[in-house]
């Protein structure tokens, strides 16, 4: 029960304390999470209450089953874009078919994200290489960005690539209204000033730090105001001002997700790809916050608790969820203690939802697009593509292709070639493994690299030592290796190979090793092995390659050196 139901640990020592600091996190989060929910339902295609019912039950839900103290689950951007693109291929934005294909991708999202849970299949993160999703990331911030473009000039763009977002800006830049440029350039300016600036100008007022971070974290909420009060006052809507209109005052409803085949068939494969997204973008955001405080974070309970989120978002009128980086960091500093916070910020979430949506009839879509694009800028790094071109060029073409594809195909094609290519690119690295030929550094037990290193060899013993696991993709490698080194008319007599780097020795690597065996016996050269780990050697002992291997295999690879230098006792020092 403590596995599946991390509320009852952490609920068990539940102090006033605690209490207090969740309280004051949760007021701060509610404060950021209004206008951030009803944006991100914006750039969802969805009606902007949907951004706060999607950020309620899930809550909730994600607080009795999650293993994060800090994480604030609720829509995301990147998984709000995703939402976008998926469901606006069955359906047509402002429709009843839209939201309850919204739906239907929670629902899939959430049940595959459990089921991944229940099999403990956490590990599946790990096929996402870091390169790949920073690259992934930076290019759907500036996909996020550049479809909000459409909202601060006020005109009707579309597309999910950057050239049909640019094509649509361009044929419609004459119908751009200058009133919605003005309200839109002027939000995005005052909220970058907020981000940038205004909590150290509040310092250097003399404010203390808490206050300073609350009213800086509000700085959305007063853009939303003041823009509000600007179109209600001088009632700007009739000048052609996009703005929210009617939100209904009610508690998240009871919904349904369409569960027809067709239905199901299409949005698919696009809720496994924004299940694996956020997840990877969850577990990052919980293991670093966890790490500051000790605390430990379990990623297949993490499946179960994101999963539990998303299906609560597909019965109460939302759509697809996970960690936010940036409400959790808030959440973080605002000195959340346990997932009660995210309960609390429900809570308040639940009240705005009931008491507050009347105030948000005036406010320009413009000021929500200028939240969303100060928000995702903050996701562009460019920088990967020269750290990872100084490292490693395989790892700069994986990021390239990556931002290609995303930017010029779409968010699906680019997640889709974003697994892959983080396959493909661990199958490559695997696929030639670093095998060093090595020798004894005199006056020690030790063999380092030939080429690296002052070094004692002998000319009729070789080493390889096999630094990579051996498989399928790789054991073909080690055979070519061998019968290169050992050619005909050489004097070598015997091959070690060095196997305290080999973890692993599946049926087909089983299979070369003895082809290896069956060659070399053929050239009456002996194979030997050596420091082969033991659960290696028990799977070896149950094949018949160690019955057949022509050689020894040896404790140590000293005792080998010892044991075959003594018929060849002329050494030759390498450099």
């Amino acid at each position: 029960m403590l596995r599946y139901f991390p509320i009852l640990d952490w609920g068990r020592s539940y102090t006033r304390t605690a209490l207090a600091n969740d309280l004051v996190a949760a007021v701060i989060v509610t404060i950021m999470l209004i206008p951030q929910s009803l944006a991100y339902a914006l750039l969802a295609g969805l009606p902007p209450e949907a951004g706060i019912y999607a950020s309620i039950a899930p809550i909730i839900l994600y607080a009795v089953f999650g293993t994060s103290r800090a994480l604030a689950v609720g829509p995301v951007a990147v998984v709000s874009l995703m939402t976008a693109a998926a469901v606006g291929e069955v359906a047509s934005q402002g429709t009843a078919g839209y939201a309850v294909a919204a739906l239907t991708l929670a629902f899939l999202s959430g049940g595959f994200l459990l089921l991944l849970g229940v099999l403990r299949l956490g590990f599946i993160a790990n096929f996402l290489s870091h390169p790949v999703i920073a690259g992934f990331i930076t290019a759907s911030g500036i996909l996020i960005a550049t479809s909000q473009l459409k909202h601060i000039l006020g005109v009707p763009a579309g597309g999910h690539t950057l050239p049909q977002m640019f094509t649509g800006l361009w044929s419609h830049l004459d119908d751009t209204n200058l009133v919605t440029l003005a309200i839109g350039l002027s939000a995005t300016a005052f909220l970058f000033w907020v981000r940038k600036s205004l909590k150290a100008f509040l310092k250097r007022l003399g404010v203390p730090s808490l206050p300073a971070d609350i009213l800086t974290k509000a700085g959305p909420v007063a853009a939303v105001v003041a823009t509000t009060l600007a179109v209600q006052i001088f009632d700007l809507a009739e000048q052609g001002v996009k703005i929210v209109g009617d939100v209904p005052q009610s508690l998240p409803p009871l919904t349904m997700p369409g569960l027809s085949p067709e239905l199901v068939g299409s949005l698919l494969v696009p809720a496994i790809l924004i299940s694996v997204i956020g997840f990877v973008e969850s577990i990052s955001v919980a293991q670093t916050l966890a790490a500051k405080k000790r605390q430990r974070i379990d990623p297949d309970q993490e499946l179960i608790g994101l999963g539990a989120a998303n299906l609560g978002a597909a019965f109460t009128g939302g759509y697809p969820v996970t960690g936010g980086f940036a409400r959790s960091v808030v959440n973080y500093d605002a000195g959340a203690e346990t997932p009660a916070a995210g309960a609390f910020t429900a809570i308040g979430l639940a009240i705005a939802a009931v008491a507050l949506t009347p105030l948000v009839y005036f406010l320009p879509n413009a000021t929500l697009a200028a939240t969303i694009i100060v928000a995702v800028l903050g996701l562009v790094d460019l920088s990967i593509l020269k750290k990872t071109w100084e490292y490693s060029r395989a790892d700069f073409s994986a990021v390239v292709a990556t931002i290609a594809v995303t930017l010029l195909v779409g968010v699906e094609a680019g997640v889709a070639s974003g697994v892959i290519l983080s396959v493909m690119l661990h199958l490559y690295k695997t696929s030639r493994p670093h095998v060093a030929e090595v020798g004894l550094v005199p006056g020690t037990q030790h063999f380092r690299n030939i080429h690296r290193h002052k070094v004692v060899t002998e000319p009729t013993l070789v080493t390889l030592r096999v630094d990579e696991s051996l498989y399928f993709v790789n054991a073909r490698f080690l055979e070519d290796l061998i019968q290169s080194r050992v050619t005909e008319g050489c004097e070598i007599r015997n091959v070690i190979l060095m196997f305290s780097a080999v973890n692993e020795v599946d049926y087909s690597a089983l299979e070369s090793l003895e082809a290896i065996n069956h060659r070399l016996t053929d050239m009456d050269v002996g194979l030997h092995l050596s420091e082969v780990k033991g659960p290696v050697m028990d799977r070896l002992t149950r094949s018949h390659l160690t019955t057949t291997l022509n050689g020894q295999v040896f404790l140590s690879q000293f005792e080998a050196w010892e044991h075959l230098r003594r018929k060849s006792p002329n050494q030759t020092a390498v450099q």
